[in-house]
Parts: C-alpha cells; sequence; structure tokens
C-alpha cells in the first residue's frame, strides 16, 4: 500500500490554488509537470477511506486511481478527506484534481461531474437487527412494510433505489456515513441500513458487534442503475484530463492491473466486479 499524504477540506482555499481550478488545455502536463494529483475522497470503507491506525489512504477506488495516474506519468497523490456530498461541489470548485469513491454513473450527477469509464461494479446490501426482526430481503420488503426506518447515507443511490422499490420518503433516516448508518441500527433508532453490498460489508465486519448483521440472502432490485458502475469523477471543464486518464485505465484493464487491484482489495473481486470492456460507457450511464 503507497503511503498517501491526507489533507482535510478546511484548507481548501490552498487547494484550489493548487489544483489549478479545471478548464485548461495542458491540464495533463500540468499535473506531470508538477508530479503531483489531488484527490477528493470520502471516509467509505472499501472504496476510498483513511485507515485510522496507519493514516493511510486505502481502498480500491484509491488503488486504481492512483495506479492509473502512474500510467499518466504521475506519482505523487494528495488525498483530500471531505463529506460524501461535498464530493462533486469540491471537484466543480477546483478544490480536487479528481474525485474518487467508486461513485455510481448516474444521470443527475453527470450535470455536475465529468466521470471517466466505470472501473468496477457492484450490488446492493442491507444490514438488520440481529435476527432480522422484520424479516428485510430485499429493497421491495423495506416498501411493504411502512413501519420500517431505513438509515441511508446522504447523497446515496440509495434513496432513489428505495422509491423506486415502493418505499415512502418517510421511512428514510439520513445520516452522514456508513458507521452513522450501522449506528442507527445498532441503537434502535433504524430498523436496517442500505447501501453498496461491499461498503456495507466492511463496515459490518469492522464494527464487530452482535446486535446487528447483514443480510447474506439479499435479493438484488430489478431496477435501472443495479448493478452500479462506479469511476472518477472530474471538473466539467477538464474533458482533455478526463480523456487522458480514460486511455491510461483502458491500459491497465487490458494488461490486468485493474483485475489484479480488484483480487488484492478487501472486499471485492475481479471476477465479481470488473467491468468487461464494452459492457457499460460512461455516456450510456450518464443517458439513462
Amino acid at each position: 500500500m503507497r503511503k498517501i499524504s491526507i489533507l482535510l477540506t478546511f484548507a481548501a482555499a490552498l487547494v484550489l490554488s493548487a489544483c489549478g481550478g479545471g478548464g485548461g488545455e495542458d491540464r495533463v502536463a500540468e499535473l506531470q509537470d508538477s508530479g503531483t494529483v489531488n484527490i477528493g475522497f470520502a471516509n467509505e470503507p472499501p472504496y476510498a477511506y483513511e485507515n485510522s491506525e496507519t493514516g493511510e489512504l486505502e481502498g480500491a477506488a484509491i488503488d486504481i486511481a492512483t495506479a492509473v495516474f502512474k500510467e499518466m506519468g504521475v506519482e505523487n497523490v494528495e488525498g483530500h478527506l471531505t463529506d460524501w456530498g461535498e464530493l462533486i461541489p469540491g471537484v466543480q470548485a477546483g478544490q480536487y484534481d479528481v474525485i474518487t469513491a467508486a461513485m455510481a454513473i448516474q444521470p443527475d450527477r453527470c450535470e455536475n461531474a465529468l466521470f471517466a469509464e466505470p472501473e468496477m461494479q457492484y450490488g446492493e446490501g442491507l444490514v438488520v437487527a440481529a435476527d432480522n426482526p422484520h424479516d428485510l430481503h430485499s429493497y421491495a420488503d423495506i416498501a411493504e412494510n411502512p413501519d420500517v426506518t431505513a438509515a441511508l447515507m446522504e447523497g446515496t443511490t440509495q434513496f432513489e433505489f428505495l422509491e423506486s422499490e415502493g418505499a415512502d420518503s418517510e421511512q428514510f433516516m439520513s445520516v452522514a456515513d456508513i458507521p452513522g448508518q450501522l449506528s442507527a441500527v445498532q441503537s434502535g433508532n433504524a430498523d436496517v441500513a442500505a447501501a453498496t453490498g461491499p461498503t456495507l460489508r466492511a463496515a459490518y465486519e469492522s464494527l464487530g458487534s452482535d446486535a446487528v448483521e447483514i443480510v447474506e440472502d439479499f435479493e438484488q432490485p430489478d431496477i435501472e442503475g443495479i448493478p452500479s458502475f462506479g469511476a472518477a469523477a472530474f471538473n466539467l471543464e477538464d474533458e482533455e484530463l478526463r480523456d487522458a486518464y480514460n486511455e491510461a485505465l483502458a491500459t491497465l484493464q487490458e494488461d490486468g492491473t485493474i483485475d489484479e487491484i480488484l483480487d488484492n482489495s478487501e472486499g471485492f473481486t475481479a471476477e465479481e466486479n470488473r467491468v468487461e470492456t464494452g459492457t457499460k460507457t460512461a455516456a450510456e450511464l450518464c443517458e439513462g
């Protein structure tokens, strides 16, 4: 695991000048000359997070972005920790060169950020109280029981997915992060936490509590957007940088590097999470 410096977003003004704000035709050369790329991330294991013990930035999305920028000739990665909901506003404001959190490519997000091609795919999952007292095995089960409260991380696709399955927005409890979701279930303030499968499993295993359990026989919803396809995202004006990233990403997908990263990342396997060439493009996903 490479050591990556992590900065806090209260230094946004300094980051703004360092990143250049996007839009120039020489953005790739600019990053190559500086040797450093500024990456915005939110603490969401196993995609992109700060290891609380080592201070290192870890996760499959971080490792992929690091490898891609190295292929582009940019060796140093500086991570900037922020809330999930501030990732897209931050890259648009020029606080980061790129954001990476395996963020699902969605049409509404494409209006505010320029997505690279998908680098991984993943499904959904649930964590419930021990013994699953409400017998929840799908998003449809949540929708069918109006007394169930679902803890969801703000800004995520689970709000839309659950509504697509018929859930009422009054059933939703919005929290800041994944640990907050599990804490809500553990304390009894919520009945279920819904998020992407890899995220929930990593958080559940880290929590180590007998008060909650992961739903092993979860039924994936048959709705548009699942599986989700995650990618890095750039300022809307940074097409040259995004295109260069895509070219380097394709090289690493073809030579097996991305598969190797997925196989070596907790919660992922190449067989389950790789995106086969031509399966889905960012343009298709942005169109919906």
